[in-house]
């Protein structure tokens, strides 16, 4: 059984920084890729980021690119997503999910597992 717990969430000023971390229990992790999306209130959870096993391989929603950096470590079983100047749109809960494969997690279809999900709040 695998279980994803996120943390790191928290209200930041607009301009600010913080690091998501996701940390997965299981034998599976460093076999498969991971991912964030992230759901505002009213709106559907969309894709943020997504790495593959080795972290040799990521992909970005194109909105976020340049202010977000995913990040893994396999020895640790987690998954980092750094984010950097941070907008109130931004304002969202974060979700940390894992794949079955190493197919790249950018639809939630790819998602076998999820996290319950940190809340980001930016204020302006």
């Amino acid at each position: 059984q695998v279980q994803l717990v996120e943390s790191g969430g928290g209200l930041v000023q607009a301009g600010g920084s913080l690091r998501l971390s996701c940390a997965a229990s299981g034998r599976t992790f460093s076999y498969v890729a991971v991912g964030w999306f992230r759901q505002a209130p009213g709106k559907e959870r969309s894709f943020v980021a997504t790495i593959n096993s080795s972290g040799t391989l990521t992909s970005y929603a194109d909105s976020l690119k340049g202010r977000f950096t995913i990040s893994r470590d396999n020895g640790k079983n987690t998954v980092y997503l750094q984010m950097n100047t941070l907008k109130p749109e931004d304002t969202a809960v974060y979700y940390c999910t894992m794949g079955s494969s190493n197919l790249l997690i950018t639809t939630t279809s790819r998602a076998t597992y999820w996290g319950q999900g940190t809340q980001v709040t930016v204020s302006s």
